[in-house]
């Protein structure tokens, strides 16, 4: 299809028992075809620290791409992430993607003490954190001041092994995230708006068009150079998608038409599923999915179907 992106399709991952069963999880992904396996940033939660377990994954593998789903940005000075992000590709090989958002999970904060700032005052400090994140990863000398940041003369090192650097992904749903997203990033995972409120995010297609439509807005002659991706929140495959409709339309308070047409959702056969990610990259310009790690045999057929188109 002219001017569409072809597909990749990621997995995430978060905790295992022990060493080999994480490189197994990881050597699996890769077997399966996946193009590259990604890890959230929580507190607790049973959630494994990103660098560490990214670095084993990539060590256990040879042509899977690792990466961040998403950090937040409230748990590391810049000047960390640059460092570990430079790292993790150096030692990767050129396979890292750094995946970074404003912060979400209440919990992460109340558990950790982290004070849990307006959403208006996150914002501003991760938009200061990513250019001082991109300025770093070039490798210059950087001095700077801001709101929330100070470096004199900091230097990064190691060099990342991507060039011109690392693939940077803003993740996050509300019109402000994705003005600074269609400004700064070069993928944008774009989720729904709410998500981690105390209401029922709004799930439904005709929001993720309202995001797109401000995110293109925002990027202006940026936008077809953007890959846009989306973390699935529910997978059913099954010949029965009626039925896995009307449960998800219950938990989700949507109707049942609405829930088969959530961008947020895959429900039904192998085949179908196949359909809708065909007609959602063509509506929407979704061509990055990423499943859950308990989804990643069952979506498997569907990927084997897509991959290189």
């Amino acid at each position: 299809m002219p001017g569409l992106r072809p597909f990749r399709f990621g997995v995430q991952q978060y905790a295992a028992t022990n060493a080999a069963e994480w490189a197994e999880k990881a050597r699996r992904a890769e077997a399966l075809g996946y193009d590259i396996l990604v890890i959230p940033d929580h507190l607790g939660q049973g959630v494994m620290a990103y660098a560490p377990a990214l670095t084993a994954a990539a060590g256990a593998t040879t042509t899977l791409r690792i990466g961040a789903l998403v950090l937040d940005n409230d748990f590391r000075h810049p000047a960390l992430v640059a460092s570990e992000a430079a790292t993790l590709d150096l030692l990767s090989d050129g396979r890292f993607e750094l995946g970074i958002g404003a912060g979400w999970d209440r919990r992460d904060y109340s558990a950790s003490g982290i004070p849990f700032d307006s959403p208006a005052v996150r914002l501003r400090r991760l938009e200061e954190s990513v250019r001082l994140i991109k300025s770093l990863l070039r490798g210059e000398p950087v001095t700077f001041t801001g709101q929330f940041y100070a470096l004199d003369a900091l230097q990064n090192s190691p060099l990342p092994v991507q060039r011109p650097r690392i693939p940077i992904m803003l993740g996050g749903g509300g019109p402000r995230m994705l003005v600074l997203a269609g400004r700064e990033a070069d993928i944008v995972s774009v989720m729904p708006a709410g998500l981690g409120a105390d209401a029922m995010p709004d799930l439904r297609a005709s929001a993720l068009e309202r995001a797109i439509t401000g995110l293109r807005r925002a990027a202006g002659e940026r936008f077809p150079r953007l890959e846009l991706n989306t973390l699935l929140q529910r997978l059913v495959v099954t010949d029965d998608a009626h039925e896995a409709a009307e449960q998800l339309a219950g938990d989700w308070q949507l109707t049942p038409e609405e829930a088969l047409g959530s961008p947020w959702a895959l429900i039904g056969s192998a085949d179908r599923i196949v359909d809708a990610l065909l007609e959602r990259r063509e509506r929407f310009g979704l061509s990055y999915w990423v499943v859950q790690g308990r989804h990643m045999e069952a979506f498997a057929p569907v990927l084997a179907q897509l991959a290189g188109r």
